[in-house]
């Protein structure tokens, strides 16, 4: 099963970076919000206890979390494509574990939303951000577990869908409304009520907060911090149910089409 897992996310990550199309638009549009939603709101951003940060060194992390929502949306919009061009059928008939399938694609979004994360944090030190070994460790840690759960979560609502527009539209509806209540575009602090509890429930959140406090802390500092171990907490629990619910999918449908291949007709 592992095998075939690697196989299959090597091919996604080849079928990446062979479509330059597709490479520019999953960096380019983060970046260009990075720059002019950061140039435009640096002059008016005043956070409670942040007076000394920058917009752009606020929204900073949260362009890394839009990285890797948009890999991961991209590589599961693969899933369909690959179901109209033949390609999942040929899979799914084949002596291999279905599971294998999951984890290949997940597997193949967390490498691609890695590259482009790890690439941008080149620019941590523009910004004035310092990471020790510990911190750049846990920080690395975090983009693995983020990715995986922002692929997890794309399959998990790809797999069912016929239609690339549909998935679209549950993009639109459902994981764009994720990262916009993280905290990624304004900190939680003096929201609305109903606001503050969206956002606290909200498991996104949590992975932006393990991705910003290795800039601010050793690792020591943040895996003593109460909110840092909270967050690890949450972030890997929603990641392992969302690996969980894509898998229970595949074996679900899997199940649907062996009944109704035995149902005479």
């Amino acid at each position: 099963m592992i095998r075939v897992a690697l196989a299959l996310a090597h091919r996604e990550f080849i079928r990446f970076i062979r479509q330059p199309q597709r490479v520019v638009g999953t960096v380019a549009q983060p970046i260009l919000f990075w720059l002019f939603l950061g140039s435009g709101f640096s002059s008016s951003f005043r956070a409670p206890g942040m007076e000394h940060i920058s917009y752009l060194e606020y929204f900073y992390p949260g362009v890394m979390l839009m990285m890797m929502l948009f890999a991961s949306i991209f590589s599961s919009i693969t899933i369909i494509e690959d179901r109209d061009a033949g390609f999942l059928q040929s899979v799914l008939v084949a002596p291999v574990s279905r599971l294998s399938i999951v984890l290949g694609k997940v597997l193949g979004g967390t490498a691609i939303a890695m590259v482009q994360t790890l690439i941008f944090t080149i620019a941590a030190p523009f910004l004035g951000l310092s990471l020790g070994l510990g911190s750049l460790a846990l920080l690395i840690g975090a983009y693995v577990l983020t990715s995986m759960g922002f692929a997890a979560m794309g399959f998990l609502f790809a797999w069912p869908m016929r239609s690339s527009s549909g998935f679209h539209a549950i993009m639109m509806v459902f994981l764009m409304p994720l990262w916009m209540l993280s905290g990624a575009l304004f900190p939680i602090e003096k929201v609305p009520g109903w606001l503050h509890i969206l956002m606290t429930i909200n498991p996104v959140a949590h992975a932006l907060v393990l991705m910003r406090m290795p800039f601010y802390m050793t690792a020591e500092q943040a895996l003593s911090d109460q909110r840092y171990l909270t967050a690890l907490a949450v972030t890997v629990l929603w990641t392992a149910v969302c690996l969980l619910g894509s898998m229970r999918r595949v074996e679900k449908r899997d199940r649907g089409l062996v009944q109704t291949s035995l149902t005479p007709h």
